[in-house]
């Protein structure tokens, strides 16, 4: 009888502790399950002022990948294999589009059917502003030639202008149109990207009255820029940018080419040439010798920024404050 009851003590340890295993089992498959369906999604986004904005709306559930950083040029891009890695890997690639980040079309041509591609140009109800071309705006230049984009109809390079961040409105915008994207791409976190949505919103609210504030002493002043790129920025805020000069940043240009611009900074009335960080402070200093023009810098990319969701803020409050610097100030450098 006691082998008896031995025997069925066993059975029923064996069973419980079957029972406990399974258990265990099917918790650890629950949570393996449980998180392949609600990982972050994958997402590339090419500049760094759209990459903030997405990655503002993607807090607190996860961090896309920059792959335009520091001073690399988006005309001329040249991938790392990490980045190509993370492109080949992608949920989404989000970019301007081809008359901004030529050197991306051929490489995202190849991933169309594998990943999804957006390009911010075809966001619903953008504003586009055209380049300016005439006698005062000078089409921008790339090692002293005439900036040809690969892919991109000439007539589009020559009536429109890609730097869409730089107009609080079409930031707005943006942020509403990636919304939709990465909630349907990724539905599990709907209601936090709504809700980083709305702050978002909220939040260039506040910079756009602020900026709008701080800008309105200095809206008559005219000045001028090294490239065209600030036309959405001076269209929103009620700017007076009166023409550009187009120079290599490589190289000075000959005596006769400085003298006719030299002319035109004077025929302008120009307070200040704006610079970009690419250019030499020699070159910069040599040009606006014999003028009344002060000397200010512009960066529309914030390449010396940390990326991250506050640099889209950081870099139009940046931008800001330099033109007020510069045109506030009736004295020479």
């Amino acid at each position: 009888m006691q082998s008896f009851y031995s025997y069925i003590s066993k059975k029923v340890k064996m069973i419980k502790e079957t029972r406990f295993l399974i258990h265990w089992i099917m918790l650890l498959a629950s949570c393996l399950f449980s998180t392949q369906i609600h990982a972050e999604p994958k997402v590339v986004v090419s500049n760094k002022p759209v990459h903030s904005l997405v990655a503002g709306l993607m807090r607190n559930i996860g961090e896309p990948k920059l792959l335009i950083d520091g001073n690399q040029s988006p005309h001329s891009l040249s991938l790392r294999p990490s980045n190509a890695r993370a492109l080949n890997e992608a949920d989404l690639i989000i970019w301007i589009g081809s008359g901004l980040e030529p050197s991306l079309s051929h490489i995202l041509e190849q991933q169309k059917g594998a990943t999804e591609v957006i390009s911010l140009l075809d966001t619903p109800g953008l504003h586009l502003l055209p380049i300016r071309v005439s006698h005062e705006w000078e089409l921008h230049r790339h090692n002293n030639n005439r900036h040809q984009e690969d892919g991109v109809p000439e007539s589009d390079q020559k009536t429109r202008d890609n730097h869409i961040w730089l107009s609080p409105d079409n930031a707005s915008l943006m942020v509403q149109h990636l919304t939709q994207a990465l909630i349907r791409l990724d539905a599990s976190h709907s209601d936090q990207y709504l809700m980083n949505s709305q702050h978002l919103l909220n939040r260039l609210q506040r910079l756009d009255t602020d900026l709008t504030t701080m800008t309105t002493a200095v809206r008559e002043i005219p000045y001028m820029v090294f490239h065209d790129a600030y036309h959405y920025l001076e269209y929103h805020f009620q700017l007076n940018a009166v023409g550009s000069v187009s120079i290599s940043p490589e190289r000075l240009s000959g005596a006769r080419r400085i003298h006719q611009l030299r002319k035109k900074i004077r025929r302008l009335n120009a307070r200040c040439v704006f610079t970009e960080p690419q250019f030499e402070p020699k070159l910069v200093h040599t040009l606006v010798e014999d003028t009344q023009a002060r000397i200010g810098q512009l960066d529309p990319l914030g390449n010396d920024l940390p990326p991250g969701p506050d640099a889209y803020f950081m870099l139009m409050q940046g931008l800001s404050n330099n033109l007020i610097e510069c045109l506030a100030s009736r004295s020479r450098q």
